[in-house]
């Protein structure tokens, strides 16, 4: 059963959310949040599985909420809801520690599909809406001042050998495990291995974080 947390200052977007969620057999809605601080606490009284985090709410935003969520180190994942006219929040969110991010229009089975990859660690990061908001958002990262000198090795990346960050690559592109081992010619549970690798020695907390590490040290060019 996978519990959630909803955090939103909306009380019909909490109620669809709601309603939504506990029609899954394998879903419960443990509580309900107005605002960030209220997030915050309750994400740490209630350990909830997933937490649905609203960006614009009074008082405490979803962004610094999500960061004090997963700075406290649980085992909680957090999925930002956003809007469209929002992107630059969604990837400040995902900065954040936040797991992935769906926008609020989304189809019902696309919610029930984030909450469920996001719980079970598979970050929201093969939907078509997560590529497009890293590879319009990237355009605002800092530029290097100085083209033309040789770039800095990033030192999360040192520890990797040559296959790690060949497929830190691909996850950057979007790559599935599966994608990975047809193009790769790996077995798919080499390819979790080398993931789990990835994570591990980059301190990346899961998936989409790291896509945004190749995004950070280039790995990965804006399309």
């Amino acid at each position: 059963m996978t519990t959630v947390l909803i955090a939103d200052d909306q009380p019909l977007q909490r109620f669809g959310s709601r309603m939504l969620l506990e029609s899954q057999d394998d879903m419960t809605v443990v509580g309900e949040a107005t605002n960030g601080s209220e997030a915050v606490r309750l994400a740490a009284e209630l350990h909830p599985d997933v937490v649905l985090m609203d960006i614009r709410m009074p008082g405490l935003d979803g962004i610094e909420a999500t960061r004090r969520i997963t700075a406290a180190g649980d085992r909680t994942r957090i999925l930002i809801v956003t809007t469209f006219d929002l992107d630059e929040y969604a990837y400040a969110g995902l900065r954040a520690g936040a797991s992935g991010f769906l926008v609020k229009d989304a189809q019902p089975e696309e919610l029930l599909a984030g909450i469920r990859a996001v719980a079970t660690g598979d970050a929201v990061v093969a939907p078509s809406l997560t590529r497009r908001l890293l590879d319009a958002y990237v355009h605002h990262l800092p530029t290097d001042p100085s083209p033309e000198a040789p770039p800095q090795e990033d030192p999360r990346l040192a520890s990797l050998t040559d296959r790690e960050r060949e497929i830190l690559t691909v996850i950057g592109q979007g790559w599935t495990n599966t994608e990975i081992a047809t193009r790769l010619h790996l077995a798919e549970s080499t390819v979790k291995t080398h993931v789990g690798r990835i994570l591990a020695k980059t301190g990346s907390r899961d998936r989409i974080q790291a896509v945004i590490l190749a995004y950070d040290t280039k790995l990965v060019q804006p399309s």
